[in-house]
């Protein structure tokens, strides 16, 4: 019987983020103890990235030291050089005749317009979140500080967001998720009801799918980016389908997902040895994904201005 566990209990792996909450942006880095396997399922139009192709079943490379969640839009894959310039000290990457060569990969989402667009996620900011590695928690921290939702009908209908995340066993496997939630539509509970999203004058929140059908998506700015992580031993392509059926959870949890104007992405890590089914795994990812990210809206609080469903629900 599957039952919920301690994000903490996934081996192998290290998590931290740095918020800067003045700013309304931030970065959120898993860090592996010795590479994994990874792989990666991008559903949005609109993504920004980095060495995604190392990531393609096809390509040499198979392991990954760390994956980087950040604000700051594209900006923010400069965090990612923090993060290469902390391993590479520790002598942790691809080895090369002149050293090692850390494999970083991002995906950034779209948090400008919140406080001050020049301020944005740094090489010092991924540094530092190696640093604090350990320190991950749920709502308005990290790679979620500045996230929102409910955006199709411009900035002044929108909700604050965060940063979720949920972990379940089933016999030895472990399959857990963490993603942040910046996403143009709403958030529904399992019964489909809304969490948060697209809100009227009244702090009412209405149905994104009809109001998509009478707005239109001018720009970019809807993203939301996660990571899978399994203690299940799976090659890249193997993890490449558990992080395609991870976006089943996003597509259960957010309404309407996978626009062109999103750069919905979903990372897989094979953390560890256990002989697994993927079949079990990928539906485990689902539900992992689809709770994470329900609890990204309900852990975090209001800021900037923007209502967090704890507000409208007291």
């Amino acid at each position: 019987m599957m039952k919920e566990i301690d994000l903490k209990a996934l081996p192998n792996i290290k998590i931290a983020n740095v918020t800067d909450a003045q700013h309304a942006t931030g970065v959120t880095v898993f860090l592996t103890d010795h590479g994994a396997v990874t792989g990666l399922d991008v559903r949005g139009g609109a993504p920004a990235s980095r060495e995604s192709a190392l990531l393609n079943p096809l390509a040499a490379n198979d392991r990954v030291d760390a994956v980087v969640l950040a604000g700051g839009s594209a900006f923010g894959l400069d965090a990612a050089s923090g993060v290469m310039q902390f391993l590479e000290e520790r002598h942790q990457g691809w080895p090369v005749a002149e050293g090692v060569v850390p494999i970083v990969c991002a995906s950034c989402l779209y948090d400008l317009e919140v406080v001050d667009s020049r301020i944005r996620p740094t090489a010092k900011d991924g540094y530092l979140a190696c640093s604090l590695a350990g320190n991950y928690r749920d709502g308005n921290y990290g790679a979620g500080t500045g996230a929102t939702v409910g955006k199709i009908l411009g900035p002044e209908h929108m909700m604050k967001a965060g940063i979720g995340s949920f972990a379940l066993q089933e016999g030895d496997l472990m399959v857990a998720a963490v993603v942040a939630v910046n996403a143009a539509g709403n958030v529904v509970d399992p019964r489909n009801h809304p969490l948060a999203g697209v809100r009227d004058e009244h702090n009412h929140i209405l149905d994104a799918e009809e109001a998509l059908s009478h707005a239109l998506l001018r720009n970019g700015t809807n993203t939301t980016i996660g990571v899978i992580l399994t203690n299940g031993a799976f090659d890249k392509t193997e993890l490449t389908k558990i992080a395609g059926m991870g976006h089943d959870g996003m597509a259960r949890a957010i309404r309407p997902v996978h626009t062109m104007y999103d750069g919905d992405s979903l990372y897989a890590m094979s953390l560890d040895t256990v002989k697994a089914d993927i079949n079990a795994a990928g539906t485990m990812a689902a539900i992992a994904v689809e709770r994470a990210i329900q609890n990204a809206v309900t852990h975090c609080e209001s800021a900037y201005g923007i209502p967090a469903w704890k507000e409208l629900n007291q």
